[in-house]
């Protein structure tokens, strides 16, 4: 792709995201969400592959139809109340409705099938992107509205993660079993946000950290299948043993990063009286601990050519940049005993 087109684009999606964060009008709101949208189908689209082709259709579709619902609802918002401001939303009809296109713009279960199928069909590098940047923008905007109906929140939640956690178990494509890890860990950020905002930011820019990490170690070894994992020990050896460290800091190990926010989510949720919902959530991480394991097997624990790819490919060293790599890792592993000066800053 031309440089120059990919700078605006680049730059058409910070905007977008920029758009969406100051704006405190709805249709302003909208516009900066309809920019993000707009910007990344290009970049989806770019290798005119016919998966990624379908991939972008498929993407545009969800995001229109999720517009188009926060556009209704907003409409109705400014008919019922008279009010267009984001953070007035008094009436529960157009709450709920704005709330379910929300999800559906981050891929919340039962609102969930597009995202597994739209990652698979798209290169690590605009997967990254979508998984991580293309998430701020709808957030920003459940934290504002601040859903009261929490009954759908819970249930929102509670299916994410135990769809997140259920759909990963029989993939073997790498993307896929991240869209799944994605799924699970927004269902843990949702569950907690109307008691404690900070706690779902906090678990929000870990899962970022964690996700970003293990999305350039995949690209590092070009590896898309779970197969492909079983040779990179011969090419990034010591990668190879600290990659397990990051996946377990994804399934929320201690004494790794990923255990912060799991921690603190289930212990608001216990001083809330739900402990039925704290126990489900933490039952539910271990169906994603299990596919996490299984990727720490494959990469760790198997030989290649003992595995059913067989062929080992061209050890060639890779262009990418390490030092990102390198940032990401120590602090998806080394993060935890950072958790007392989380929680200091974030109680009010």
């Amino acid at each position: 792709m031309n440089p120059y087109i990919l700078a605006i684009l680049l730059f058409g999606l910070g905007l977008g995201t920029a758009i969406t964060f100051a704006s405190s009008h709805w249709l302003l709101a909208w516009m900066g969400l309809e920019m993000n949208t707009l910007a990344i189908i290009p970049l989806m689209a770019q290798h005119h592959h016919p998966r990624a082709v379908e991939a972008t259709t498929k993407y545009f579709l969800t995001q229109a139809t999720a517009a188009a619902m926060l556009l209704f609802a907003s409409v109705t918002n400014a008919w019922l109340s008279g009010q267009w401001d984001i953070q007035q939303m008094t009436h529960p009809l157009p709450t709920t409705i704005i709330t379910l296109a929300l999800a559906l713009k981050i891929g919340l279960a039962p609102v969930h099938a597009w995202l597994p199928e739209v990652l698979q069909g798209l290169d690590l590098t605009v997967g990254l992107i979508l998984s991580t940047w293309q998430k701020l923008a709808p957030f920003a905007l459940i934290l504002q509205i601040n859903p009261t109906n929490s009954t759908i929140l819970i249930i929102l939640g509670l299916t994410s993660t135990l769809i997140g956690g259920w759909g990963g178990l029989n993939q073997t494509q790498l993307r896929k079993i991240l869209a799944y890890s994605s799924i699970a860990h927004l269902g843990w950020m949702i569950l907690v946000l109307q008691f404690s905002p900070s706690l779902t930011l906090l678990a929000l820019l870990t899962y970022f950290v964690m996700t970003f990490s293990t999305f350039l170690v995949f690209k590092l070894n070009k590896a898309t299948t779970i197969n492909t994992l079983a040779t990179s020990w011969t090419k990034a050896p010591i990668l190879t043993s600290l990659t397990p460290l990051i996946l377990l800091s994804l399934g929320g190990l201690p004494p790794l990063t990923g255990f912060m926010p799991k921690w603190l989510i289930l212990q608001e949720l216990a001083k809330q009286d739900l402990a039925l919902t704290a126990t489900v959530a933490a039952l539910s991480a271990l169906l994603s601990l299990y596919f996490y394991l299984r990727l720490s097997y494959a990469m760790t624990l198997t030989m290649s050519p003992n595995n059913l790819s067989g062929t080992t490919p061209w050890r060639l060293s890779s262009s990418q940049s390490t030092l990102p790599l390198a940032i990401s890792t120590a602090m998806a592993i080394c993060l935890l005993p950072l958790a007392p000066a989380a929680t200091a800053l974030l109680t009010p």
